[in-house]
């Protein structure tokens, strides 16, 4: 049987395909791209073979024959190259840019469906099978060096941590390169060169998950990563609008971190949030939506003609439509010294990362909704025991009852109800923690805990430009007090459509908007409906009279 990672293309298939690239003849063996290359090109191999190698291991990959052809799903977002690829002498090939290759992906159905598949499982075993990619040097209680895996692990870019507490080798290299325990973490390429303690700008750059863009007016700027964006990105660019999606950490939001989603409609045996979350990144890369990360929204202007955003990064956007889909945080715990420990004990997601960490510990969840549930069962297959902390006297209050049935029949999971963390002790990593409850208080070996509590919206940078309720989420709908309303033509005509707010133009959908429903469906229900919701606007803004000067 066939690999499905590595399938031969039809000969009408590479036809079609011709006519997006040229064909090129190697003599001798030609290396046609190298590891970091980014905006490396597509090839369909005619005739001989193409190599896939990788010089961290120094060890072939793959060897693609005939039909088959190279790339992963990096190939969509401009990522850098994973491996080199070296055409051997003799070897036909079909090169394809890709821009074109994009092209050739959204006009042709079967072609799509069989790139994407082989490029997404293709990703997933080296994320999974191959030990490799850019190197990690660090400490396991590091909060710089959690950040930096965080967001590695989350956005599907190919690492391998080297933790100093515990590895020779990672002492090893610290001693070649002259590096003292206090310079790190630090990141080291296949070339042997070294980033000292890397932003995460930095290391998008490198990756590239960060994206430029070009300067002129988008019709829709999507603000936010997570299912609602996603989904907002899926529709509006499949639908023709030009789009740019930003995201401050990595794509799927709050769902990102769950570890299984069950209750997702076509999902019936669950789909972590991290797979379910890239899965759609790469469908809306595939319609031609520009997605970058990480631009961090820092202040937004609305010009009366289109709105402007300015990112922390210095990237201006321009846009006539935009669609706040930012979602909320959860909220620290209110203990004094809790950020000495976050990043080295305390989490806000629970991710395979995490689960290593845990193996035969005594681990926390706080929180009553689905996604420390959600945590609670992930961390129980690998921690000896979870306890769930809640303030509350009812774990059905917010849970979803598949939830609360698992956690109670799970011989593992302890829940502590009408009880909350008091104190946090340790000296560099969290070894205890104190718990306030009916019986008083009392200190438990608690060594990580995962807090899920009080999402607050994640809307700081929108100034007072929008209506909010008290709490700072969106305002959205007919229901918007008049004297809120932004003074202009189209809402003397009418009202502000469902997902619209105080000012035309400007929607917002998901956890962020005043009255949402905190589920990943209705997420993702929100983010696809109000994109006719944005043809409207539009189609309103080219019926607006030109000015003569």
């Amino acid at each position: 049987m066939k690999d499905p990672r590595f399938p031969e293309l039809t000969q009408r298939q590479i036809n079609i395909l011709k006519k997006y690239g040229s064909i090129e003849n190697h003599e001798e063996d030609t290396r046609v791209f190298t590891l970091g290359d980014l905006k490396y090109d597509f090839f369909v191999i005619l005739d001989g073979e193409v190599s896939i190698e990788d010089p961290y291991n120094d060890n072939i990959i793959v060897a693609h024959g005939k039909n088959e052809f190279s790339g992963d799903s990096g190939m969509l977002s401009n990522r850098g190259a994973q491996f080199h690829a070296i055409a051997k002498a003799g070897t036909s090939l079909l090169r394809i840019n890709p821009k074109r290759l994009k092209e050739a992906i959204a006009e042709h159905s079967d072609i799509s469906d069989v790139l994407l598949n082989a490029f997404l499982q293709r990703q997933e075993t080296v994320l999974n099978e191959f030990t490799g990619g850019i190197r990690l040097v660090g400490s396991g209680n590091s909060k710089q060096t959690y950040e930096i895996r965080d967001f590695m692990d989350k956005n599907h870019i190919w690492y391998n941590f080297l933790d100093i507490d515990v590895s020779d080798k990672a002492k090893g290299l610290l001693k070649n390169f002259n590096i003292s325990k206090e310079e790190l973490p630090i990141l080291i390429n296949s070339d042997a060169k070294v980033c000292q303690n890397p932003s995460l700008d930095e290391l998008a750059r490198y990756a590239g998950v960060l994206m430029d863009f070009e300067d002129k007016v988008f019709d829709l700027l999507i603000i936010g990563a997570g299912p609602a964006g996603l989904a907002a990105s899926v529709y509006a660019a499949s639908e023709g609008l030009s789009v740019v999606t930003i995201d401050s950490k990595a794509p799927g939001g709050q769902a990102g971190k769950s570890s299984k989603i069950e209750n997702y409609l076509g999902f019936p045996t669950g789909i972590s949030g991290s797979d379910l979350a890239n899965r759609a990144y790469v469908q809306a890369q595939k319609f031609g939506c520009n997605i970058s990360i990480p631009h961090k929204a820092e202040s937004l202007e609305h010009t009366g003609e289109h709105f402007i955003l300015c990112a922390t990064n210095g990237k201006t956007i321009k846009t006539k439509a935009i669609m706040a889909a930012t979602g909320a945080n959860y909220q620290q715990l209110p203990i004094d010294n809790i950020e000495k420990y976050e990043g080295s004990g305390v989490y806000y997601s629970a991710t395979g990362m995490n689960a290593s960490a845990c193996k035969g510990e005594e681990v926390g969840v706080v929180g009553g909704g689905n996604s420390a549930g959600q945590a609670a069962l992930f961390l129980a297959d690998h921690a000896k025991t979870v306890y769930v902390i809640l303030r509350g006297g009812d774990l059905g209050a917010k849970m979803s009852d598949y939830l609360v049935q698992r956690i109670e029949a799970a011989p593992n999971i302890e829940v502590l109800l009408h009880t909350e963390v008091k104190e946090l002790r340790g000296e560099h990593h969290l070894e205890s923690l104190v718990l306030s409850g009916n019986q008083g208080d009392n200190e438990k070996r608690i060594t990580n805990l995962f807090t899920f509590i009080g999402a607050k919206p994640c809307t700081d940078w929108l100034g007072d430009l929008v209506a909010t309720d008290e709490k700072g989420f969106i305002c959205t709908g007919p229901g918007i007090a008049g004297e809120d309303l932004y003074k202009c033509d189209i809402f003397k005509k009418r009202k502000p459509q469902s997902m619209e707010t105080s000012i035309p133009g400007f929607f917002a959908v998901g956890d962020v908007r005043k009255g949402s429903v905190k589920r990943v469906a209705s997420a993702v229900g929100e983010g696809s409906m109000a994109v006719s919701q944005v043809h409207q606007f539009l189609g309103e803004l080219n019926k607006r009279p030109t000015v003569e000067v």
